[in-house]
């Protein structure tokens, strides 16, 4: 089953990027995302990036910029059915700023385990997962040149 999903790569003033973090229970690896979640029936994906980070961040005043990466499909399971998420991440750029999860929904106080602001230097050197799995580079590649012209594909 298809699982159109929209996210957000939020960047503070600082050119630090607003990450999400989950244990791995089996195996115990921390695993950092960006903001966001599925696209509800009706909503496009830019609706579903807004919407999501509002939930998840608390921002309610952000300007969603272009559309800069999309996520190769992927497979995961839920209560026995398999769904192929389609990711597209779009950039945001924010005040420095506190984030505010009181608005998770139960899926997502169980699975998240944290949130931190990461610079580029300090996901360069991380040994956590990091989704999309070339973050380092698209990132710092983002702060030098700017959104690209048509969306990157990556993996994650």
């Amino acid at each position: 089953m298809p699982r159109p999903s929209a996210r957000v790569v939020l960047v503070d003033d600082a050119d630090r990027l607003l990450l999400f973090s989950a244990r791995d229970k089996a195996g115990g690896s921390v695993r950092w995302f960006t903001p966001g979640g599925g696209v509800q029936p009706g909503e496009s994906h830019e609706q579903a990036a807004v919407r999501e980070l509002r939930e998840e961040t608390g921002l309610t005043n952000v300007s969603l910029g272009p559309e800069i990466w999309r996520g190769r499909p992927w497979v995961t399971v839920r209560e026995g059915v398999a769904y192929e998420v389609r990711q597209r991440y779009y950039v945001a750029r924010v005040p420095e700023c506190d984030v505010d999860t009181s608005a998770f929904e139960d899926i997502e106080r169980a699975a998240i385990s944290g949130h931190r602001w990461w610079s580029a230097a300090e996901l360069a050197v991380t040994s956590d997962v990091l989704r999309p799995a070339e973050l380092p580079h698209l990132l710092a590649s983002l702060l030098r040149d700017g959104p690209p012209a048509r969306p990157i594909i990556v993996d994650g």
